[in-house]
């Protein structure tokens, strides 16, 4: 079955590599407020943490008490990272096999440009049809989130140069 498809684009200030960093510094997750339905992110914790990176696995609580896995699948900090979502708790688990997250950097000057994009696996042609629903609210999740990742460098570097 085809996977629901997504993809939400920012500019950030950050280079890539720093980029990277932040997806690996769990004490950022909870910055994810989700978007109702989608919860925001409770805490992360590595379940496996790889010298690699690579097949590192973290286990994700969300603010509701559901929970899913994250494992990096691939890890190239200068240009992306795949993230694959998986072992959902329900009732997620009962509408979809994985996600995949995929984050591609494009470093222009002193910004990069940071594309989020998302496959949705839906376990049936019923399951589908819901999931397709909760890809807006979790689309309208990563905008938000992206944009809060600006307006958090903004912050930090007005604070520097004052």
């Amino acid at each position: 079955m085809k996977p629901i498809t997504f993809t939400c684009e920012e500019t950030l200030l950050l280079p890539p590599q720093d980029i990277a960093r932040q997806v690996l510094d769990l004490t950022k997750w909870p910055d994810f407020n989700g978007y109702w339905p989608i919860p925001g992110i409770k805490v992360a914790e590595f379940e496996v943490q790889t010298p690699g990176i690579v097949g590192s696995r973290i286990r994700v609580t969300s603010r509701d008490g559901s929970s899913h896995i994250e494992k990096i699948v691939e890890w190239e900090p200068d240009h992306r990272l795949r993230l694959e979502m998986k072992e959902f708790s329900a009732p997620l688990s009962r509408l979809a096999t994985g996600f995949e997250e995929t984050w591609e950097f494009k470093r222009n000057g002193n910004e990069t440009h940071v594309t989020r994009s998302f496959r949705l696996h839906a376990k049936s042609v019923l399951a589908r049809l819901l999931l397709w629903i909760i890809s807006f609210f979790l689309k309208w999740a990563i905008v938000r989130h992206l944009r809060e990742m600006r307006t958090i460098e903004e912050v930090g570097r007005s604070t520097v140069s004052k």
